[in-house]
């Protein structure tokens, strides 16, 4: 199993900081694990559907939608950056 962690409204959106998981072996890379997630309950649904504006970081290093997540420890999601 992996640890996914959520931050700021996707925490609010999801209703958790964080969940083990054990997605099934076709789940292979960081985008299939993001339509996986958004597939579990109405609450992913949501968190998810602005999903061009999320941030993934895998094993504390952002990654793109075709990175592997074989091995993964934890994946973090998080909302856009703001400047200041």
């Amino acid at each position: 199993p992996m640890k996914i962690l959520y931050f700021a409204w996707l925490r609010e959106r999801v209703g958790c900081t964080e969940e083990e998981i054990a997605p099934p072996a076709e789940v292979a890379t960081v985008g299939a694990l993001t339509d996986w997630l958004a597939a579990q309950s109405p609450r992913h649904a949501k968190a998810f559907a602005e999903r061009r504006t999320i941030r993934v970081a895998v094993d504390q290093v952002f990654a793109r939608d075709d990175q592997p997540i074989a091995g993964a420890r934890e994946i973090a999601y998080f909302p856009p950056f703001t400047g200041g």
